[in-house]
């Protein structure tokens, strides 16, 4: 039996020598260490460099924790951590249903739902910079700036925008709403391409209004589609940066200081980026954790 059993072993591996096995893996290890590299590479230098205290100008010093105590005891990271949830928040409330909404509603367009197509994806592409630059225009707090004039035809405002603490928040949740719409819905209206056409003939025949169709049919059919697309904005509003640097610098008095912008700030402004990267390890760690709950909480969903 165990002569048999080596026998076979013997001509299998001949067998995949002779089919050109050795070949590809010969083909693949060099591309395979090449991503490693490029992908892994940094992730381990990032976790190597938060153990480190380093100005990347003089030789780094081994610390150990001493960078993670330094972030966590930080009196500017609760109010950056809570700044973050905040705009988290804004973002899942008010603009993760825009997108939803505007491919439902260009789907059920015939003859002009290319047209509205164009218009909701031209944000996307719209530079992020120069957008911000004009919307930090549109958001001037004088009676004469673009949204104070509008408001001021209905006697309302002028509002500080970006001048306010309490406005600041929501107006670039606004901007950020208005910049990335276009391209989601985009992964939206090709889920929708993926809904049975009979299962909106069933609803039509039963008397279904265009809303209930939206709600029986649509929804449930790329429920999937949206838990993913809910994690990833998660993700993303957890790592917003752009838009509060650009806009306010993280002001006024700190009241769009993202986590990101305090990274920023230890690497760039303080020179620390041990405390950079330790902050950003932790960071990580948190979206890491953050995926998988989501992962296990909405499991039962994507699937019923």
């Amino acid at each position: 039996m165990f002569q048999q059993r080596t026998q076979k072993s013997g001509r299998s591996v001949a067998t995949w020598y002779r089919s050109g096995g050795l070949s590809a893996v010969l083909f693949a290890v060099p591309l395979v260490l090449i991503f490693l590299y490029f992908s892994w590479g940094p992730i381990v230098r990032g976790l190597v460099l938060s153990f480190q205290k380093n100005n990347l100008v003089q030789a780094p010093e081994w610390v150990g924790m001493a960078n993670f105590s330094y972030v966590l005891t930080d009196p500017q990271l609760p109010q950056a951590a809570l700044n973050t949830l905040y705009f988290a928040f804004l973002a899942l409330v008010f603009g993760f249903p825009v997108p939803l909404f505007l491919a439902v509603f260009i789907s059920e367009l015939r003859r002009t739902g290319w047209l509205y197509n164009v218009l909701s994806y031209l944000p996307a592409v719209v530079p992020p910079v120069a957008a911000i630059l004009l919307w930090k225009f549109f958001y001037d707090p004088s009676t004469t700036g673009v949204f104070n004039s509008i408001l001021g035809w209905f006697g309302i405002g002028p509002f500080g925008w970006l001048n306010s603490q309490s406005l600041a928040m929501p107006a670039i949740v606004l901007e950020a709403t208005w910049a990335g719409a276009g391209a989601t819905s985009i992964i939206y209206l090709a889920a929708l391409t993926g809904v049975r056409t009979e299962l909106y003939e069933a609803a039509e025949l039963d008397g279904s209004g265009i809303w209930s169709r939206v709600w029986h049919v649509t929804l449930p059919q790329i429920r999937g589609i949206i838990l993913i697309m809910m994690l990833l904005q998660l993700i993303g509003t957890f790592q917003v940066f752009t838009e509060p640097f650009l806009f306010t610098g993280g002001g006024p008095n700190n009241a769009t200081l993202s986590i990101l912008l305090l990274i920023y700030r230890y690497a760039f402004i303080n020179g620390d980026f041990g405390a950079a990267t330790a902050l950003s390890v932790l960071l990580a760690g948190v979206l890491c954790v953050l995926s998988v709950v989501y992962h296990f909480v909405t499991r039962r969903w994507s699937t019923t």
